[in-house]
Parts: C-alpha cells; structure tokens; sequence
C-alpha cells in the first residue's frame, strides 16, 4: 500500500531539517511554497507540518510561519513519546548500528514471567538477549519477549537486522503504541560481562509494553542502557484547562 502524500512530504521536510538545510530558528518556507513544491493541497501540507510540530521538530507562530526549532543531540538520543527501533535511532543520530544475539529461544511464560511481562501464564513467546553496539562499542543490552502469535517466524537473522521492519514490511503488523517504565538499576554479571560499561555500576532502564492495532501487546522489552552515553528527550506540550 502506498504511503500517504503527507508522510513523504514530513519525511522530506524532517531530513532538510535534520541535516542543515533549514538551519535552526529558520523559516520553513510558506505554506503556498511548498504547495507548489510538493505538488500537493493545502490539508496535505498542513497535516506534514502537524506531524513536524508534534516530534518537535518545528513550532507554528500565527503570521509569522513555521520556524525550524530542532537542535542535534549531543549524545545519541532516544525518543520517549515516540516508537524508534535501534537501527531507526541509530540512523537518526548517524551513528553505526551492529546487532549480536546472544540468546534465541522459545519459551512459554509461566507465573513469574507473566509478573514481569504482563503477558498471560501459558503464553507462546520467543525470548532474546541482543546486544546492541554504536559505532564499534557494546551500550545497550535488551531482553526481548515477543508474542508467537503476532511475530510468527521469527529467526536470529531476523533479529540481528530489524524486527520491527520484519513485522511492518514482512508480516504487516501495525505497530500502536507502546507503555513505559523508566529506571535507574544496579548493573548485573550479564551487563557487565557484555557491556563497555567503563567506571559505571549502573544503568538507565527502559521497559515496554508494545500494542499492536488490536489491542493486543506482542512484546515486552527491557532495554539497558549504558547512563553517561545516553539521553532520552520527548517533544512536551501544556494543555490549556478552562476554568470552569
């Protein structure tokens, strides 16, 4: 199925941004501009411009225009209110991305894995231990859980690419949204063994719950993080509350 219009045009828009070629504090050109640019309506544009303001990429002002608000991370960066796979991160942040399993296999999730996952005891799962390296050094250790239902056919080749463009591409599975817990952990004789983890003792901790369209969560991931070489940014937003 071919993308919509608007995401080619906000995947366009965020490339120029993102390597220079609308420098920080500048305007985007106008909203009839890049009409013209993109051969494209007026609603087509506007919902690219949405998607840009809602990553955080660009703020909107009433008269003035769409001002370019983004600014390179420092250090390797992840996204919070967003769903990014490594390689997509890695890539964001031009970085060289390397994944190793470590562990590949099936499991069903008996009580004290279903405590932990929150998936249901009985479940068919395959579990993984993969490394992930950026730019030749070993940062990030994940252990994945993963719904045999919804992943079907999953492999180690798989994995060590990208299982999130196997289930979008390949199996088609709509990936929703995903529910997080962020922590800070004493490292553990697997992170230590596997991790380049320098003078540091412990890590920055993402787990996720991750749904697809239907409701149903297909995957569980711990993810940890080496602390000094990582930051985790959102895109946040005050909401007004009228007083009653």
């Amino acid at each position: 199925m071919p993308k919509a219009k608007y995401v080619e045009i906000y995947k366009d828009l965020k490339m120029k941004i993102e390597t220079g070629t609308y420098e920080f504090q500048e305007l985007l050109p106008s909203e009839n501009q890049l009409i013209l640019t993109y051969d494209c309506s007026r609603n087509t544009v506007r919902r690219a411009i949405s998607a840009l303001v809602t990553d955080g990429y660009v703020q909107t002002a009433q008269g003035k225009g769409v001002r370019n608000i983004f600014r390179p991370a420092l250090r390797t960066s992840f996204t919070i209110g967003g769903i990014e796979s490594f390689k997509e991160s890695a890539v964001r942040n031009r970085q060289i991305p390397k994944t190793e399993v470590l562990c590949f296999t099936e499991i069903t999730a008996d009580q004290k894995v279903s405590g932990r996952t929150g998936f249901p005891a009985g479940s068919e799962l395959y579990y993984l231990q993969r490394l992930h390296y950026l730019d030749g050094k070993a940062l990030i250790i994940n252990h994945n859980y993963f719904l045999k239902d919804v992943v079907t056919g999953l492999t180690k080749e798989i994995a060590e690419n990208s299982i999130y463009e196997y289930l979008e591409h390949t199996l088609h599975v709509s990936i929703v949204t995903s529910k997080r817990v962020m922590t800070v952990e004493k490292m553990t004789e697997i992170d230590e063994k596997y991790l380049d983890m320098g003078d540091y003792n412990c890590l920055a901790v993402v787990s996720s719950q991750t749904y697809d369209k239907d409701g149903i969560m297909f995957e569980y991931t711990q993810s940890r993080h080496r602390p000094d070489y990582f930051r985790f940014q959102d895109n946040a937003t005050r909401r007004t509350i009228e007083k009653i």
